[in-house]
């Protein structure tokens, strides 16, 4: 299998059968062999039975992982990426407003070289206060703290070589930061603009409190890329930065102590040095505790802290 075609479905009883006519219009163009895989994310309409009878009419191509409930966008992602046969993996929305006929030219890039195509939606088709400026404030964000540029993070139509894929799993909205995790192993990755549709029927997930949940998911991906093999220079960082705020506040009240005959012990500031310097210890002790769980993660499973794009003349394991 050669092309995996991965869709989340929740709620979209009207919108699948005009989905799959988009689907084969589009396969059935390509040379590839190809399946879609569909995760019903516990839907509570009627989307599970279009699903299972598309599937019965068509079991070659028609792969169905249903869940028990609803877990979100980015676990189906990942189910659906648990169960694709292919090596080349495209995310695709179930409510149209990703355009199928754009994965040949998905591919197409990818064949230039690249291991990740990520969709822009250059003209969005959405409300502009409510998702289209949220959503801009944080794919700006998001590039700042990860030093991935893109316009749009929040594209599930992207593309991927399946071993940029592994070796991370996906938690929370988790899904959008796949660029970032794939960047930190190497992969190459590029941008390109795509269609985008307005809703055709049903109403939208999201939110503007989805905003808030990326933020917060920022700071996880941003440690786990930065600072997860090395995260001293995170805690140390922070604890040597506390500690040398302390060591200015107390010689700010040495000299005032020398020069004014000003009691340092009874000032606010002596309290606030030493709360700053046992913080930083604690930072850096914490740093420390945090060395020695990296290292017992890599070693007890023997995950390499290195990834390899290819090998010429090697067909030897590594030595342990």
């Amino acid at each position: 299998m050669n092309l995996s075609l991965i869709t989340p479905v929740y709620n979209e009883e009207e919108n699948l059968p005009l989905l799959f006519e988009s689907v084969y219009k589009t396969m059935h163009g390509l040379s590839h062999p190809w399946e879609i895989i569909l995760v019903d994310d516990g839907s509570n309409d009627g989307s599970l039975s279009v699903l299972q009878e598309y599937g019965q009419r068509d079991p070659e191509h028609i792969r169905v992982v249903s869940f028990r409930r609803n877990f979100g966008q980015t676990a189906a992602i990942a189910a659906g990426i648990d169960y694709a046969r292919g090596d080349i993996i495209v995310l695709l929305d179930a409510d149209l407003q990703n355009d199928p006929a754009d994965i040949p030219d998905m591919l197409a890039k990818l064949n230039e070289g690249y291991d990740l195509v990520s969709g822009w939606r250059k003209h969005r088709k959405d409300n502009a206060l409510t998702r289209n400026l949220p959503s801009n404030i944080a794919n700006r964000i998001i590039s700042w703290v990860t030093g991935v540029y893109l316009h749009d993070y929040g594209c599930t139509l992207k593309a991927y070589r399946r071993p940029v894929l592994e070796g991370f799993r996906l938690y929370g909205e988790m899904h959008r930061f796949i660029p970032v995790f794939a960047n930190s192993v190497g992969a190459r990755i590029t941008e390109m603009p795509v269609r985008h549709h307005p809703r055709k029927f049903g109403k939208t997930k999201y939110g503007l409190e989805r905003t808030v949940k990326v933020i917060l998911d920022l700071f996880t991906v941003k440690f786990l890329v930065s600072y997860s093999s090395k995260p001293i220079y995170l805690f140390g960082g922070a604890g040597g930065g506390l500690m040398v705020i302390s060591a200015i506040i107390m010689m700010y009240l040495f000299f005032r102590r020398v020069f004014a005959s000003v009691s340092v012990t009874f000032s606010p500031l002596f309290q606030t040095s030493m709360m700053f310097f046992i913080l930083g210890f604690q930072s850096i002790l914490m740093g420390l505790i945090a060395e020695l769980l990296v290292r017992t993660y890599h070693e007890s499973q023997r995950k390499p802290t290195y990834t390899i794009r290819t090998m010429i003349n090697i067909d030897q394991e590594p030595r342990e």
